[in-house]
């Protein structure tokens, strides 16, 4: 179309953008992927119209800036050129990034790849955001991460892995997965607000989901709230009761960490769910060239962990299991990190991963030769993360403050001899017994160092217990663990424990 007197150049520009981008896209996809889009940009059209407003509306998809949230934006982004196809005009795709310091560069780069692919960046229909905590701001690959949210994250891990002896599902995931609810509600709720939220579960899975969040929140205290109108609003308010007590139990009813962390449940009330899982699948082998040629889809070594290719905590959580082994077990590091990569690729397959990925990552942990680099980069992700150094997640494996100390001497004896015969002084300070001011600073500064918290919080360890309050519940019906054959010693008896992951 050329720019004539009542079509603006800018008009004009954008115009050509889509078209540019709609038949790009659709020529990487397969005919069954395309009437898919077609299929799913007609239901939801339909949706849209049916709307009382006088706009196209905004629809709000979630992306992680992994393969599969990479390929629903995709596949949403198309939906939306379709309808401006059809229409003249289309709804603004409002995609929304729940930020955190799991995150490595490298999927930055990968989000600002799709999105550059598929002309996000320089269409005013589109909406990118970055959520961290409760703020919100425009995606830029190179933002700085806030202070604030990444110390938040390193306490949630901390305080969890010292609460749980460092079982990885609950030390990485809990927290992520109910900030990731506090994205979506804050997303949902910004500027004039969302209309529609993509979804690739099936019915029956948000069924399932909303049960599991009802039932978890009916062992928890309620907050007093407005009434809400049901829906998705009512399922957030459930998760913010959950949120607040879950963090209460780790971080303590008075500490730093549980405040803050609620669910942001205000979203509007004629918000609604559209699910594209009947239309496409989202297995990446199906879309290999979309991702890695047409959207730039790189699997970072270290972004890529196992069944993640957005975060890189998985690797942190085989690391724990080889420091597990290592210094609890006093076995080989080697030999926890075969166990736990042995379990995450049985969980790839159950995932159905395509094989060239299973390959991949079985490689990265087969060579011995290859392990200890593979510690060292994971020791430096930890550190640039999370301001977290080995010792300190040593000290989280062996969780020597919680339930009043229970291994507290093992680890002094074996991780700071030097206390080992002051364990009386360092149970007296943990306690809250008073003892000479300046030892007691000695003691404290020693002790944060050993273990990256601050005084407050390992007393607060010292009063609580093992697998505190939710912890187990949410942990109950993951499907993210399995029991493993294992020996807790050199030459101990092979046993069965539980491992849980990603």
């Amino acid at each position: 179309m050329e720019p004539s007197d009542s079509v603006s150049p800018a008009v004009a520009d954008v115009a050509a953008l889509r078209a540019r981008v709609l038949e790009g896209l659709l020529g990487q996809l397969a005919p069954r992927d395309r009437e898919a889009i077609r299929s799913s940009a007609q239901g939801l059209h339909r949706l849209l119209r049916d709307r009382d407003g006088r706009d196209a509306g905004t629809v709000l998809v979630a992306y992680g800036g992994g393969k599969d949230s990479s390929y629903t934006v995709a596949f949403v982004r198309g939906m939306q050129l379709l309808i401006d196809q059809w229409d003249g005009r289309t709804f603004v795709l409002r995609a929304a990034t729940n930020w955190h310091a799991g995150m490595p560069r490298a999927v930055m780069e990968n989000i600002d790849r799709v999105y550059t692919a598929l002309g996000m960046s320089a269409d005013p229909a589109c909406e990118l955001l970055l959520i961290e905590g409760g703020g919100v701001q425009t995606f830029d690959v190179d933002v700085p991460r806030s202070r604030e949210v990444t110390a938040r994250n390193r306490a949630d891990i901390l305080m969890t892995g010292h609460c749980t002896q460092a079982d990885a599902r609950p030390t990485f995931c809990n927290a992520c997965n109910l900030s990731m609810a506090n994205a979506f509600g804050v997303a949902a709720s910004y500027g004039r607000g969302a209309d529609v939220i993509i979804t690739g579960d099936s019915a029956g899975e948000q069924r399932a989901y909303t049960a599991w969040i009802n039932q978890l929140a009916r062992k928890v205290p309620r907050r007093d709230r407005p009434a809400q109108p049901g829906g998705f609003a009512q399922v957030l308010g459930a998760l913010d009761d959950v949120a607040r007590a879950y963090f209460a139990d780790i971080h303590g009813p008075e500490g730093p960490g549980a405040t803050g962390h609620g669910v942001h449940s205000e979203v509007p009330a004629h918000l609604r769910f559209f699910s594209i899982y009947g239309d496409t699948a989202y297995d990446a082998g199906s879309h290999w060239d979309l991702l890695t040629g047409h959207l730039g889809f790189v699997f970072d070594d270290l972004a890529f962990s196992f069944t993640e290719s957005d975060c890189a905590n998985p690797a942190l959580m085989a690391h724990l299991r080889g420091l597990k082994a290592q210094h609890l077990f006093h076995r080989d590091y080697r030999e926890g990190l075969d166990e736990y990569a042995a379990f995450a690729l049985r969980l790839m397959r159950r995932k159905e991963f395509p094989q060239p990925l299973i390959d991949t990552m079985a490689a990265r942990y087969a060579a011995p030769e290859a392990h200890e680099g593979l510690r060292d980069r994971v020791n430096s992700f930890a550190q640039e993360a999370y301001g977290l150094g080995e010792p300190q997640l040593v000290c989280m494996v062996h969780s020597p403050f919680t339930a009043a100390g229970t291994n507290l001497r093992p680890y002094l004896e074996s991780q700071a001899p030097g206390l080992a015969d002051r364990e009386g002084a360092v149970r007296d300070l943990l306690s809250g017994r008073s003892g000479e001011i300046g030892d007691d600073d000695r003691l404290t500064a020693d002790l944060e160092e050993l273990s990256g918290l601050e005084l407050g919080q390992l007393r607060t360890l010292y009063g609580s217990e093992l697998n505190p309050g939710l912890v187990p519940s949410i942990l109950h019906g993951d499907p993210h663990k399995e029991r493993i054959r294992t020996r807790h010693a050199p030459d101990g008896p092979e046993i069965d424990e539980t491992l849980s992951g990603r």
